[in-house]
């Protein structure tokens, strides 16, 4: 992919993520029907969906397939259009969604272009301030209305002085119970913890506010368009053997864990503490 490919598919990718904010935001503290995906499965799963991930994900691939015919699609309403080509877009229209019924404005919409199974392009948009994330073309960017400046990670490299995230530390939500005592344990070691802001975590980590997160049963539209956004702005992303978010990476279960395991830190030094920890879990 040349450079003017690389332009067209970032400006794409942003053009998309406006797009989006016109389904999502009109909908946001509105009071909108919640529908459970996992209603029929047993117990007390929930995994929220409203009008606005459907509607805001046909708008998007509607776009998609109208410019670019060929391209593969994976989204995560209305799952995989495949293609025989190199390209796929993985998209999440509300990363969040949790957050956005309850009126929490940390949710986000993720866009990413994978060619070939890697992520070159992301976009990681935060409607409600109007900030968008960006990863492609150029490096990694901030763009907020007509303003736009270059995004760096902080580069700590020391994990008593790191900023941490997650979603949901407690067991039995994002985490298996070792997963989940491996995150407790890394979280004593930090100056401060944070949770509950979902793919805004990975954004702050690309504008040096945070220096490491760690997550994990992830799907590949959680992760896909954090990757170019963070690595862009000088950050590193794996698994948490400190291997490429890449390939089959959500489908992988090892040990017992639990598919999905990301970590992303403001650098190189740092994740390789991390990982110290994580690769025993």
């Amino acid at each position: 992919m040349n450079d003017a490919d690389f332009d067209e598919y970032t400006a794409f990718a942003r053009e998309l993520a406006l797009r989006a904010r016109v389904e999502t935001m009109p909908r946001f503290r509105q009071g909108l029907a919640i529908d459970n995906k996992l209603a029929q499965e047993t117990g007390d799963a929930f995994d929220p969906v409203t009008e606005a991930d459907r509607e805001a994900e046909k708008v998007i691939r509607s776009l998609i397939e109208r410019r670019y015919p060929g391209h593969g699609i994976l989204g995560e309403e209305f799952g995989e259009k495949e293609s025989d080509g190199p390209f796929r877009w993985v998209l999440d229209p509300v990363d969040g969604t949790r957050a956005f019924i309850c009126g929490v404005p940390s949710w986000t919409t993720l866009i990413a272009l994978e060619v070939d199974g890697r992520q070159k392009v992301g976009v990681i948009d935060l409607p409600w301030p109007g900030e968008m994330y960006i990863g492609g073309a150029g490096g990694a960017c901030l763009v907020s209305g007509q303003d736009k400046w270059r995004i760096a990670v902080s580069g700590e490299t020391q994990l008593s002085r790191a900023r941490l995230s997650t979603t949901d530390p407690r067991a039995g939500e994002c985490f298996t119970a070792a997963e989940a005592d491996a995150f407790i344990d890394m979280s004593e070691r930090v100056r401060v913890t944070r949770f509950g802001l979902d793919a805004c975590a990975y954004a702050l980590l690309a504008a040096g506010h945070l220096d490491l997160v760690i997550e994990a049963g992830l799907q590949r539209y959680d992760a896909a368009a954090l990757v170019p956004v963070i690595e862009q702005a000088g950050g590193v992303v794996t698994d948490w053997n400190g291997e490429p978010v890449a390939g089959d990476w959500e489908r992988q279960i090892e040990d017992g864990g639990q598919r999905g395991r990301l970590v992303a830190a403001a650098s190189r030094d740092l994740l390789d503490s991390a990982l110290e920890k994580l690769r025993e879990v």
